[in-house]
């Protein structure tokens, strides 16, 4: 993004573009409560990462995100962002520089999109002229035309741009961290695809630190660089990659969390370029002449299988950046990749722990 645009040349942010985030033993208790909703968490979100917090209902998850912002207060621990205690800070200026998405967008109905995307870089005391070309710089970034879109109002557009509106307001003072609260639980499958992959393509430009709440495992799998699983009472069970947690969950409750079909979850975050591939034997350089199935190198090999499914097991040709052959994928290949997970992945122990794991709240990479 262009510094000159950012908070950081004009605002009084001390942070950089992403800032890391860590939680240092927070637990919450509310009044009269007989169990704490937040337990002792600890976790550290480097900078520049998404961090997605899932679990069932009760585990905490919104209830951490509140007091990252200082929504709520916390009862003991103390969370750190850019090295600095978040306590120490004055809650407003806070939350003026982080970013916060939530499920229902919460845009101003009687302010333009143009006004709410500046409501914070107003409130930071901006130039006009520079919250005007953030504004417009923004609305490219999300996809959506400055010239037509900066004067309407939220009701004037639809529920997936209303979404990417609220987005690009959480941007605009370019914070170093982005709250997201189950941002996109209200739209439609498709559409809810489509903005997913949209913000994951946003993220590879901005780069923000990301914490990301979904009660969708799938969601979560799909859009975290890292995932914290949360029990009841705002435990933490495991906080891992996602491909660590679909192949080393680290226990029953873990691995019942993710679902059955973990293996095939695990076959999303696995492209055709990380598999051994047939040797393409006899097939034509350049897999155009007799229209036999073709997928780009960096297909996941879960959509490979479905479309190899879809056309009764047939093979995929798997296509370099040139649109050559470079290999051939079968449902064999496949069954041989699971085969090999399931031979390294160790079996539960009695009490439903797993011998792999050693308890972390740091996670690896």
């Amino acid at each position: 993004m262009k510094t000159a645009d950012t908070a950081h040349s004009e605002g009084p942010s001390a942070f950089a573009q992403a800032a890391e985030l860590e939680l240092r033993g927070v637990s919450k208790r509310y009044p009269g409560e007989p169990e704490p909703a937040i337990h002792d968490l600890s976790l550290t979100v480097p900078a520049g990462e998404v961090c997605v917090l899932v679990g069932p209902s009760g585990s905490g998850k919104t209830t951490t995100m509140r007091l990252i912002n200082r929504m709520i207060s916390i009862s003991s621990g103390d969370i750190l962002l850019g090295g600095r205690s978040v306590l120490e800070r004055d809650p407003k200026e806070l939350r003026r520089e982080i970013g916060y998405v939530i499920q229902q967008v919460g845009l101003f109905p009687h302010q333009t999109v143009g006004e709410n995307i500046a409501t914070v870089p107003q409130l930071l005391g901006w130039h006009k002229d520079r919250i005007r070309a953030r504004v417009h710089e923004l609305l490219e970034l999300i996809d959506l035309d400055p010239l037509q879109m900066e004067n309407r109002y939220p009701a004037q557009l639809s529920g997936g741009q209303r979404q990417r509106v609220g987005v690009a307001r959480a941007l605009a003072a370019d914070p170093p961290l982005m709250l997201m609260d189950e941002p996109f639980g209200a739209i439609d499958p498709i559409n809810r695809g489509r903005l997913q992959d949209e913000f994951l393509r946003l993220q590879e430009k901005v780069k923000k630190t990301v914490v990301f709440v979904t009660h969708d495992i799938d969601e979560a799998i799909k859009m975290g660089d890292r995932i914290a699983i949360l029990r009841d009472g705002g435990v933490l069970a495991q906080y891992d990659t996602p491909r660590e947690i679909l192949t080393h969950p680290a226990d029953e409750f873990v691995a019942q969390f993710v679902g059955a079909d973990r293996g095939l979850k695990r076959l999303a975050l696995t492209t055709l370029a990380e598999l051994e591939l047939l040797e393409p034997d006899g097939l034509p350089a350049d897999a155009e002449a007799d229209g036999a199935l073709s997928l780009p190198r960096d297909t996941s090999v879960r959509d490979a299988v479905s479309l190899m499914l879809t056309a009764n097991g047939e093979p995929v040709r798997v296509l370099d950046g040139e649109g050559h052959v470079e290999g051939l994928l079968t449902l064999a290949v496949v069954e041989h990749l699971l085969s090999d997970e399931a031979a390294a992945s160790p079996a539960m122990a009695a009490d439903g722990s797993s011998p792999r794991i050693e308890p972390s709240s740091q996670g690896a990479r």
